[in-house]
């Protein structure tokens, strides 16, 4: 999906960097932990539609608002464009490839999700499409149509455990990116 505006800075000084995988799977929590550590900024998707009223009608069946792409990217344009963003959201065909430098794809245990979304209040058919979302590597193949393969890695996310495995790896990327890029 090509967007058009503004380009990367080719004298960015730090990456952005994806974060996406199906609801429960703990992007929020990697994410923000990670902003704590590389001194990034964390943008979580939905807070940010949320705040800016970034919706195009509401969907009955899931009983969730829906999201107004085109107006979030439009939002997020001109701050992707300088670096140094961490990008938190469940889909990622949305945006444009030039924004990411990498994509972590967040796996979860499907029985562990779906005791996570239930303690979240999902029900009925949310609960069982995210679950089976998980099952059938929705988002991992999403993700690898809309980015190039090399960008796109998946984490497993089940325990507290790989939740510092993953920070320690993805702050050693940042690290070393900024090294070779600056």
């Amino acid at each position: 999906m090509a967007r058009v505006g503004c380009s990367l800075d080719m004298n960015m000084r730090q990456p952005n960097i994806l974060l996406t995988g199906t609801p429960g799977v703990g992007k929020t929590t990697l994410g923000k932990e990670l902003a704590q550590r590389t001194g990034l900024t964390y943008v979580n998707i939905g807070e940010l539609a949320q705040e800016g009223d970034l919706y195009d009608g509401y969907d009955q069946e899931y009983q969730c608002p829906i999201l107004d792409e085109d107006r979030v990217v439009d939002e997020l344009d001109e701050k992707m464009t300088h670096g140094g963003v961490i990008v938190d959201y469940h889909g990622c065909d949305l945006f444009p490839e030039r924004w990411f430098h990498i994509v972590f794809v967040l796996r979860t245990d499907n029985t562990q999700l779906y005791t996570r979304l239930e303690s979240r209040g999902y029900t009925g058919k949310k609960l069982q499409d995210n679950v089976q979302c998980e099952i059938f590597q929705t988002i991992y193949e999403e993700a690898i149509e809309a980015y190039k393969e090399e960008l796109v890695h998946q984490l497993p996310s089940n325990t507290p455990e790989d939740l510092e495995s993953n920070l320690e790896q993805i702050v050693q990327w940042t690290k070393q990116w900024i090294k070779d890029h600056n």
